[in-house]
């Protein structure tokens, strides 16, 4: 892998230890500006979503519905999207996938103008999270494209750490529109797309080879066996899975802000949407400053029970601003697993095969993120929103034990800046990645 970024060969690239190495690039930081626009609309699209069809069915089924239309697409086209992502320009899929997206939420200010039946919000919310199946692969695959490998963990954490920023923007400003009507929010998040578009195209990414194996299952199939025969990974991504599955509690949001819970209303709403992504951002400042993470996998566990014990505290509370305190610190916590999460995954991966094995990772976020809406709904309707959130959080700390046992591997995960790409025989060389 080069150790230059596109359009800087001849440059000396930024030294490691610089807390702003990743964003001294200018094609990460046209990277970087798309994404934080894009997230920025699609909180505010969500947040007012949500608020809408709440409003209308005053049903936690109503909610969980919403998760099961963003999870059926990772399920249903997850791994094509990771072979399409190996075969075919990264930048151009991304691109296609945004557009996609804008058309969207166009789509979803028409049906909310016109009080539409709420089926046809689900059936766009479906082609919506089609959309970003097919481009997140492609987004997470293009980063090593992008930056050179010396600051890779660097861009990981700005990354992480510009996401969660849009998570607080988003969500801020969200509560602020949804008081005037959810059609605005719908609006905005279509400019947002076209925006997050606009700066995609100035970005230029490094050339790779593109894989040519013809089309076959076992293509489609290969992400899966890499990660299922790297032990490392396939702890630390249904670690993940379980976790948020489990202990996310922002699909209930809307019932906690409503009179029976914390009282607080749109406003607060946005609030409570936002608190966990302020805690992600601080907790991000601290990491690039911080010096390198000696034993990240112990640090992973600790912080995945950390966002169990939050989800708890959270689910008993009645008092708004030990609620967001709560929130806050599941931010904090998530976001040291995502660096070491997301690091891992890309630095394991072979070239070959960085999109298939993406589009894996994709799918357990996207299952994590939204099948936990669905089950967060199912729960609630049938033991009661605190059950939902109270037992959510126990068992992902009961499920960091699990993998503690399982997986003796993640405890002993060492510094990320030394861990190396997987051959094509992973069984044996995950130990010197978890050693190193």
């Amino acid at each position: 892998m080069s150790e230059h970024a596109p359009g800087s060969e001849h440059a000396t690239p930024p030294a490691p230890d610089d807390p702003y190495a990743a964003l001294r690039l200018p094609n990460y930081r046209f990277y970087v500006l798309s994404t934080v626009i894009g997230v920025i609309g699609t909180q505010i699209q969500s947040l007012a979503v949500a608020w809408e069809i709440y409003e209308r069915t005053k049903d936690p089924m109503g909610l969980a519905y919403i998760g099961l239309a963003r999870a059926l697409p990772f399920f249903m086209f997850g791994l094509i999207a990771g072979q399409m992502a190996d075969w075919f320009n990264r930048k151009v899929l991304l691109i296609v996938s945004q557009f996609t997206s804008m058309c969207c939420a166009l789509a979803i200010a028409v049906l909310s103008y016109n009080d539409a039946p709420l089926w046809t919000f689900y059936a766009v919310l479906f082609l919506r999270a089609s959309a970003g199946t097919l481009g997140m692969p492609a987004r997470q695959a293009m980063l090593p494209q992008i930056v050179p490998q010396s600051v890779f963990t660097n861009a990981i954490t700005w990354n992480s750490g510009s996401f969660h920023l849009a998570l607080v923007i988003g969500p801020a400003i969200g509560g602020l529109v949804l008081a005037s009507g959810p059609l605005y929010c719908y609006l905005i998040d279509a400019c947002g797309m076209l925006l997050a578009v606009f700066f995609m195209l100035f970005v230029k990414v490094r050339h790779v080879a593109l894989s040519r194996e013809p089309l076959s299952l076992s293509g489609f199939l290969a992400g899966a066996s890499f990660v299922w025969n790297t032990k490392i990974m396939l702890a630390t991504l249904s670690l993940d899975l379980f976790a948020v599955l489990l202990g996310g509690a922002t699909a209930l949001l809307p019932i906690y802000a409503s009179p029976e819970f914390l009282n607080c209303g749109p406003e607060g709403l946005g609030w409570l949407r936002a608190a966990p992504a302020v805690g992600s951002c601080i907790m991000a400042l601290l990491l690039v400053y911080m010096p390198p993470m000696k034993h990240a996998g112990r640090t992973l566990l600790w912080m995945v029970a950390g966002f169990g014990a939050a989800t708890v505290g959270f689910g008993i509370s009645r008092n708004f601003w030990f609620s967001l305190s709560m929130l806050f610190l599941t931010g904090v916590f998530d976001q040291v697993s995502v660096v070491v999460r997301h690091t891992l995954v890309q630095m394991l991966s072979p070239d070959h095969l960085r999109g298939r094995i993406s589009a894996v990772n994709s799918i357990f976020i996207g299952a994590s993120n939204q099948l936990g809406e669905l089950e967060s709904g199912l729960a609630a309707k049938l033991g009661g929103v605190v059950f939902s959130v109270v037992s959510g959080g126990i068992g992902t700390m009961l499920v960091v034990l699990g993998i503690a046992i399982k997986f003796p591997q993640v405890a002993a995960i060492g510094r990320l800046e030394d861990v190396k790409p997987v051959s094509a025989e992973p069984a044996k060389d995950e130990k010197t990645a978890a050693s190193a």
